[in-house]
């Protein structure tokens, strides 16, 4: 969910200050990089109508890149050394080429757009336009949208599952969740399947898969309805040759498997990897809602701080990051222990997170998109010990989202 906080003056001074010990961080327990190691984390800003690059290697601002007006939404390709950005007010999406590190395309969409969703093969994006109720299908290769498919009213977020088969769209104004499925052909590559109401304001989707040995066996949509106090849970039908929809022809059905209570405004949702829980962020409520994904039930709700905004969840499934919009701090919650662990004091109105790559070393850095002063914490996340602030990167004015790209130079 992007909040419109005011932004105040960035804290570009402590992050001057520490730079230094960040240039030597190589003698202070971070990973050592080959030498034609990449690795970049892009920030949309959308009050400069910008996106910072900043270095993961050396920890510093690399470049700035301006792009269309009000950026917002960020999908990093996950074949390609490509990076995407939604401009919401231009009605486009920029194409980043990260080898350069500069604009390589800009392709027209439709009003108002905030998100985009990159299938697992890298070839299509899919780009939900707010004002105009549709999702644009890009084809990447080409560069070019392909084909407009109509959602409901006000469509935020959209989602491909797991097995690349369905894509799951959430109409915030209209309170529905619309599903889809999605083709090879270039004149009809998604197929209107089903359209669920009863969610209002839908906003974020996890989805997961079933069975991990078995993606066509089917999988749940998790949409969280932060107009109430609901995540909404949905069956998205099994693939008919499968091994779950041979048995059972109701399984090949779209179907709501409940309307699971949580706490106040439910705005964000994590799938844990190994695809066993989702956990819900309740941004009213300061708490966050564990959802089991095999039983659909709610396991636990637990306090986590003020205005839970973004969470994200480590590879091992053992600690759950997230950010307090209203506190000014990431909490870290030990899902293992099922309690609180600790809170690191970041910038102001910290929203969107991830993890460094890091070359594949154990997430040891934390990043924290703070909206309100226009930078980025960089969060030490230490296997032992207490994580800590280890410094703050510029990002420009009113930032938005963050991803990361990681790649070997040749």
């Amino acid at each position: 969910m992007l909040k419109p906080p005011s932004p105040r003056k960035t804290l570009a001074a402590g992050a001057l200050a520490l730079l230094p010990a960040a240039a030597g961080c190589h003698r202070n327990a971070f990973p050592t990089y080959p030498a034609s190691y990449r690795e970049f984390a892009y920030v949309t800003a959308g009050a400069s109508d910008t996106v910072a690059v900043l270095d993961l290697v050396y920890l510093r601002q690399d470049r700035v890149l301006q792009v269309g007006h009000e950026p917002t939404g960020l999908a990093a390709n996950p074949v390609r050394n490509e990076v995407y950005t939604v401009n919401s007010g231009s009605d486009s999406v920029s194409v980043i080429d990260t080898t350069t590190n500069r604009v390589a395309a800009t392709i027209g969409v439709h009003h108002k757009p905030y998100f985009i969703e990159v299938s697992p093969d890298g070839k299509r994006a899919y780009v939900p336009n707010s004002a105009s109720n549709t999702v644009s299908i890009l084809d990447l290769d080409k560069r070019r949208e392909i084909a407009v498919a109509a959602t409901g009213e006000g469509p935020g977020v959209a989602r491909v599952s797991p097995d690349g088969k369905s894509l799951v769209v959430s109409n915030r104004i209209a309170g529905s969740v619309s599903v889809y499925t999605i083709t090879d052909s270039d004149k009809q590559p998604l197929q209107f399947r089903e359209s669920f109401s009863g969610c209002p304001g839908a906003t974020d989707i996890a989805i997961a898969a079933n069975s991990l040995s078995e993606p066509a066996s089917g999988s749940k949509a998790f949409v969280a309805c932060s107009g109430g106090h609901q995540v909404m849970d949905i069956w998205l039908g099994a693939a008919p040759a499968s091994w779950r929809g041979e048995q059972d022809v109701s399984l090949q059905h779209d179907q709501i498997l409940a309307m699971l209570d949580v706490g106040k405004t439910p705005i964000h949702l994590a799938l844990k990897p190994d695809g066993g829980e989702v956990f819900s962020t309740n941004f009213d409520s300061n708490s966050i809602s564990e959802i089991s994904t095999w039983t659909n039930e709610v396991s636990g709700t637990y306090m986590i701080g003020t205005n839970p905004s973004s969470a994200i969840i480590s590879r091992d499934d053992s600690s759950l990051w997230v950010t307090n919009f209203g506190a000014e701090s990431a909490s870290l919650y030990s899902i293992n222990d099922g309690r609180l662990i600790t809170a690191v004091h970041d910038g102001s109105h910290p929203d969107a997170l991830t993890f460094c790559v890091c070359n594949g070393k154990d997430e040891h850095l934390l990043l924290v998109v703070d909206s309100g002063s226009g930078d980025v914490a960089v969060i030490k996340n230490q296997s032992s010990g207490s994580p800590s602030l280890f410094t703050m990167l510029p990002a420009g004015s009113h930032p938005n989202d963050i991803v990361v790209k990681a790649f070997t130079a040749k």
